[in-house]
């Protein structure tokens, strides 16, 4: 596969699933929970709220690894696996741009400065169980 086609598939993955694993570095083990991501390209973003253990791990250490694509359907399911570092991101454009009115149980509407968000730029992406096909690798 070419790597414009690898690319294509990738991002199929990451539009089409909001949901996903997000694994963070503590204590020297990992750290895994479900979050939402959006995406610019290839970058991802997720909101959080600034005084979380998610930000202090990230502090400490900026590495990450994201899992978007799985749907229970199977070994059959293609996903995408992120490698990536992180950042806190405090923009209030990124903040008006996804906020949505169900973040109001975590926060007081998108000034709120504990409303952030964790960018995740990534260093490797790797594209997994593709109609079977061996882990193919985006060239970054």
């Amino acid at each position: 596969m070419s790597q414009q086609d690898l690319k294509s598939q990738v991002m199929k993955i990451i539009s089409d699933h909001k949901i996903g694993v997000l694994s963070t570095v503590e204590n020297n083990k990992p750290h895994s929970r479900y979050m939402t991501f959006y995406h610019e390209d290839l970058t991802l973003f997720t909101p959080t709220k600034m005084d979380t253990e998610k930000t202090e791990e990230i502090k400490k250490n900026p590495y990450v690894s994201v899992l978007l694509g799985y749907e229970e359907k199977g070994q059959s399911d293609a996903y995408v696996e992120v490698f990536g570092s992180s950042s806190i991101n405090d923009s209030q454009d990124l903040k008006m741009k996804y906020w949505d009115e169900a973040f109001n149980q975590w926060f007081q509407g998108p000034e709120d400065p504990n409303y952030v968000f964790l960018q995740i730029q990534p260093e490797t992406v790797r594209l997994l169980n593709l109609n079977g096909e061996k882990p193919q690798e985006l060239n970054l």
